[in-house]
């Protein structure tokens, strides 16, 4: 078994995930929104459960739940729960997210999502082998999660006062808030992602609810040089990463 990902409070094996732990989950789970005090939390593709773990430890949310199709993906996700501090609070279902909006009647105060996207023009910024491994692929293509499948199934789960948090290309932004707002999910806040203060702004962290209000839209740089850390990314994530 290869070493697992590390963080100050909790630990996460991912060999078994097509989907590892990078940079876009790890800010999400620090970014969501978590002042309307959420006491239920979903995680839609869970994958390690990253997600459901960070906001175990950020949050007093006594039912978190995580939602993964993939078999492998489940069973590590399950297994990263059972070893974490928080184990009592989080619970993995193994079913597709439209088998689980039809047959869940409760809601959820908060839901977050990574979901997978792989677009022609983000080529440049994934430095991988040509050729993906199968489970990688499937995990990396937007076809694997729609967005109009995402946010129609969100607008069923999400409770009339919650938010859903989600990462995605800054490229789709336009796209997945005008879809949203065909189910009356509305941008609260987004966040515009950029690597350096010269780079071009490759994520949006956006979060979305059931109010209609104006956008309020703020900016995050991850660093000023190589591995030089800028304060808001290091206030951010310092709750979690090992050398902040």
């Amino acid at each position: 078994m290869k070493k697992p990902f590390k963080f100050k409070q909790f630990e996460a094996q991912q060999d078994q995930c097509a989907m590892k732990i990078g940079t876009d989950g790890v800010l999400l789970g620090a970014w969501a929104s978590i002042e309307h005090q959420p006491l239920s939390i979903l995680d839609i593709g869970a994958g390690t459960g990253v997600l459901a773990l960070m906001l175990a430890q950020r949050s007093n949310a006594q039912l978190i739940d995580a939602l993964e199709i993939d078999d492998k993906a489940y069973e590590q996700c399950v297994a990263n729960f059972e070893g974490s501090p928080w184990g009592d609070r989080l619970f993995c279902y193994h079913a597709s997210l439209e088998e689980f909006a039809e047959e869940i009647e409760d809601t959820y105060d908060l839901i977050v999502c990574n979901p997978p996207f792989y677009l022609p023009t983000l080529a440049s910024d994934v430095s991988e082998p040509q050729k993906m491994s199968k489970s990688r692929e499937l995990a990396r293509f937007q076809d694997a999660m729609p967005f109009e499948h995402l946010l129609e199934s969100v607008s069923t789960l999400l409770s009339k006062t919650g938010r859903f948090c989600v990462v995605i290309p800054f490229s789709e932004e336009e796209k997945f808030v005008a879809l949203a707002k065909l189910n009356a999910l509305y941008a609260q806040h987004i966040c515009h992602v950029r690597g350096t203060p010269s780079a071009a702004i490759k994520r949006s962290l956006i979060c979305l609810s059931f109010a209609e209000t104006t956008s309020e839209i703020t900016e995050l740089i991850i660093e000023t040089t190589r591995h030089n850390y800028t304060t808001d990314y290091t206030n951010l994530t310092k709750a979690f990463y090992l050398k902040m």
